[in-house]
């Protein structure tokens, strides 16, 4: 149970895929204007990463990872399909994101023209790709620490997200120096907040 905790705290704060490895950059920065937008598209990047990362592993270990497919028959133990794991986690992340962008649509058309093209990028979102090549190479040892570290990654994106859009609302009101104003500010308030980031590092769980 203690290493599942430490595992859900440190893919939030210490192994946060934007202040430790920049994933998905593009949509933190454009979508990032208004709490409410960044809020809504960081929702649908978690929950994506979510529904995705399990299901990878599911399929990367039982269908294409070297050995796997012994329990179908012996015969097929030194089967490798492991080539296969980037065409197939691509495939199954668009597949589960033209499903929430279909039921964004449906339910919240407001929020669905809001996010605009980046609704339909999330197929294309460095951070859910990055979490399954994560999951292949750490080889987590259950599906459960893989769903685990799905929802911290996940959640840790959107906190992400929607903490800078605060900020840049509030910046609004603020005296930034003109050549500032914008992307430049924003860039710097993100190198503040890795750094930030950076000191959850010394937690020892």
């Amino acid at each position: 149970m203690e290493n599942i905790v430490s595992l859900f705290v440190k893919s939030i704060f210490v192994d946060n895929m934007i202040f430790a490895f920049f994933l998905g950059m593009c949509s933190y920065i454009a979508v990032s204007k208004s709490v409410k937008t960044a809020l809504g598209l960081g929702i649908a990047v978690a929950f994506v990463l979510a529904i995705t990362l399990p299901v990878n592993y599911l399929i990367y270990n039982y269908l294409l990872s070297p050995g796997c497919l012994a329990w179908i028959s012996p015969a097929l133990a030194d089967v490798d399909l492991s080539f296969l794991s980037f065409i197939t986690f691509v495939a199954i992340i668009a597949s589960i994101t033209q499903v929430v962008e279909m039921v964004i649509e449906k339910f919240a058309p407001t929020l669905y023209y809001a996010l605009g093209i980046f609704l339909p990028l999330i197929a294309v979102n460095c951070a859910i790709l990055g979490g399954s090549l994560f999951m292949q190479e750490r080889g987590y040892a259950n599906l459960v620490e893989a769903t685990v570290f799905a929802l911290g990654s996940g959640i840790g994106w959107c906190l992400a997200i929607v903490g800078i859009a605060a900020i840049r609302e509030k910046m609004k009101y603020s005296n930034v120096p003109a050549p500032l104003r914008g992307l430049g500010i924003t860039f710097i308030v993100t190198g503040l907040m890795g750094l930030a980031f950076m000191t959850f590092m010394g937690i020892k769980l």
